[in-house]
């Protein structure tokens, strides 16, 4: 059986590359396919320093920093791939690696990340952002993010088999596509965060400072709650705007960006972990509660389903807030420490394991076989 697997682009190593790791780890002999590769030569190890098949993209100008810009041409680029000699083809898609040209005897299992979200449902929050809601070039966006929707849905009749990231997810490919979607959540290193049951009193919130990731709203409430401490650790384009919201109040410490071992330490201390982000999976509250954190998080997206609400009878984890603002978020974290008792620290440690590195390769492993190996009788019987 010859392997091949197909991710976006290969620039940082985040949560899309944490999966590909594993894809890699469960079939080291697959050979690896990417829109452009600029990965340095000391951060490899994840793909194994493997060789890697690129497209036209990757020697275009500036590609190297400015690839995002080249989105018109990534269909025609991922469709130049060629993965004719394979028999098992499995892409790791948030843009476009699900439209690779497969044939009816190759199976296709694309574990997607999400549809492309700023052709989507966040259209329109993406053109806002991007200033492209007036003028030539915001009607040229449109028309591109128009063509997007088309190609993405038309390619989606090429993959055999769906893997969604989350129920959240599923929910999306079925919206987009009307393709039903089986759900393997992405591995998270739950073992690198070791449980400690000795907490101090302040929250945390840890990210990088975007828009999206509502850390203003976060520090926001802070400064209407003094008596609550709260520590931030990260950093990014909105540091210097949230620097000013928390300036003159004495509750909030910003840290900026801090190595892996003092935002583990910080994350083991902290009575609860404050995400207020909608995410897709959402890495950050589970790596809290393997530490033994409990979570007050944005009840839509991913952590509906890693953190049990305090709503849930049996074994909760956190506590949920359901409108994006600061008011929500204050009523919130009131809840949570008058039910402080009815969340235990080893309920969180449990819950965590649930989205191990070692599950995740069991499931995927079994499910990949599953699906390919039966296709594989059924041609044979047919053939």
């Amino acid at each position: 059986m010859k392997i091949a697997v197909v991710h976006d682009w290969l620039v940082v190593y985040g949560g899309a590359e944490k999966v590909l790791e594993q894809i890699l780890n469960i079939y080291p002999e697959a050979d690896l396919f990417a829109l452009v590769d600029f990965l340095d030569k000391d951060k490899r190890d994840f793909i194994k320093h493997k060789k890697v098949t690129t497209s036209f993209i990757q020697h275009l100008p500036k590609a190297k920093t400015k690839y995002r810009n080249y989105l018109p041409l990534m269909p025609l680029a991922i469709e130049q791939l060629d993965l004719s000699k394979y028999d098992l083809i499995i892409s790791s898609s948030y843009c476009v690696a699900k439209g690779i040209i497969t044939s009816p005897n190759q199976v296709h299992i694309s574990y997607v990340h999400s549809p492309i979200r700023y052709a989507w449902d966040l259209q329109h929050q993406y053109l806002k952002e991007a200033g492209l809601t007036k003028g030539l070039k915001g009607w040229l966006a449109k028309i591109i993010l128009h063509y997007m929707r088309i190609w993405d849905t038309r390619t989606s009749n090429g993959v055999d088999y769906f893997i969604a990231n989350s129920k959240f997810i599923a929910k999306r490919i079925w919206k987009c596509y009307r393709r039903e979607a089986d759900v393997i959540y992405p591995p998270v290193d739950v073992e690198s965060f070791e449980y400690c049951d000795q907490k101090e009193d302040f929250y945390l919130t840890a990210s990088r400072m975007v828009p999206y990731k509502k850390m203003d709203l976060i520090v926001e409430a802070f400064t209407q709650m003094p008596d609550k401490k709260l520590i931030v650790i990260g950093t990014g384009p909105d540091f210097n705007k949230i620097q000013k919201i928390a300036q003159g109040h004495n509750n909030i410490k910003l840290m900026g960006y801090q190595p892996f071992s003092v935002l583990k330490e910080h994350m083991q201390k902290a009575k609860a972990f404050v995400f207020a982000a909608e995410e897709d999976f959402g890495i950050t509250p589970v790596e809290a509660q393997a530490c033994g954190t409990p979570v007050i998080a944005y009840g839509k997206g991913g952590a509906l389903e890693t953190v049990r609400g305090l709503e849930i009878k049996d074994n909760p984890t956190g506590v949920f807030f359901y409108k994006q603002n600061k008011e929500s978020l204050i009523k919130a974290i009131s809840y949570f420490e008058n039910n402080l008792e009815k969340i235990q620290n080893e309920d969180c440690r449990k819950n965590a394991l649930n989205f191990s590195i070692g599950k995740f390769k069991k499931e995927l492993k079994e499910y990949i076989n599953n699906r390919f190996y039966g296709i594989d009788k059924d041609e044979k019987n047919i053939y």
